[in-house]
This record gives C-alpha cells, sequence and structure tokens, in this order.
C-alpha cells in the first residue's frame, strides 16, 4: 500500500501520468485528494481524484474535479496476503467526453488495467 500512496512516484511508473499534487491529506498522513496531469495519447487532461482509506487492506477513490476530457472515474486498489506476497484486485470506470465504441473502450480499459497492475508490481519489487 506504501506504492500506491506514494503519488509523488506516479510519473517514474505510471504510464501516462505526468503529474501528481497531492492536494489535501488526512491525519494519517494518507492523501484524500490529488490532482494528475495524464498524457495517454489521444487524451491529456487534468482531473482531481478523492480517496477513502481502509488501512493498508483497501483504497478506493472517484472524481472530485472532472477534467475537460475524463468525466467519470471510480476504482479501487484492494490488498489481501498471498503466502510471501500480496495479491492485489484492481477496479476501473472512466468515462470521456468523446464518446467510445464498445469494442474500442474495452480494450483501453483492458489496456490501462494490465499496465497500471505491470508498473505496480514493477515499482513494489524495486524497493527493498
Amino acid at each position: 500500500m506504501g506504492v500506491i500512496a506514494d503519488f509523488g512516484s506516479y510519473p517514474d511508473w505510471a504510464t501516462g501520468v505526468r503529474s501528481a499534487e497531492v492536494l489535501a491529506a488526512g491525519p494519517d498522513g494518507r492523501p484524500l485528494q490529488v490532482r494528475f496531469g495524464l498524457d495517454a495519447g489521444i487524451v491529456r487532461d487534468s482531473y482531481v481524484l478523492a480517496y477513502e482509506w481502509d488501512g493498508d487492506a483497501a483504497v478506493r477513490w472517484q472524481l472530485a474535479e472532472p477534467g475537460s476530457m475524463v468525466t467519470e472515474m471510480s476504482g479501487s486498489y484492494v490488498l489481501t496476503d498471498d503466502g510471501p506476497g500480496t495479491k492485489v484486485s484492481y477496479e476501473l470506470a472512466v468515462g470521456t467526453r468523446v464518446p467510445m465504441i464498445g469494442i474500442l473502450k474495452r480494450r483501453a480499459e483492458r489496456t490501462i488495467i494490465e499496465t497500471a497492475l505491470k508498473g505496480l508490481k514493477s515499482r513494489a519489487e524495486s524497493i527493498p
């Protein structure tokens, strides 16, 4: 969960994220609102996500301020012990101002999820 909560490092490992600025943090120091700068090919945008933390077990987010392209976003990471490692479940739903054909939207969602999980795994394994 430490890797997920380290938004300042997202541009180093999360494909398409150009910036991540914590706008508000809770009493435990975990971010409550984060502004993202996104450059994912045809989608370039800035938006704010609001976060709810469940200790080190889960984090959920939803769009607090839409961007010029991103109009809806919600998702979660749920972490569970898996022997010597951690199992990560990731959910994401995104809506944009530009309508997308169903098959293209599903392909884009699958690519985003696969890329996010690969980046998270690589980042977590690179930290001693």
